[in-house]
């Protein structure tokens, strides 16, 4: 048995030996649900970056 606790805290328990559909869709949900969340992660870090350089560029005409 192998327990998976989802992003939105749930638990569920996936027997190794009984895989099913249903416990690939979980799983798939999961992975989709991090791959958004790392998106989202790479574009606020991508803002943030660009916002720095604005900063510094005003910063070196002063």
């Amino acid at each position: 048995m192998v327990e998976i606790v989802t992003t939105t805290g749930d638990c569920d328990v996936v027997d190794e030996g009984h895989f099913t559909s249903e416990s690939a869709q979980i799983l798939i949900g999961e992975i989709m649900g991090c791959n958004r969340d790392l998106e989202n992660i790479k574009q606020n870090n991508s803002d943030v970056q660009n916002k720095m350089k604005n900063i510094i560029d005003v910063l070196g005409t002063v």
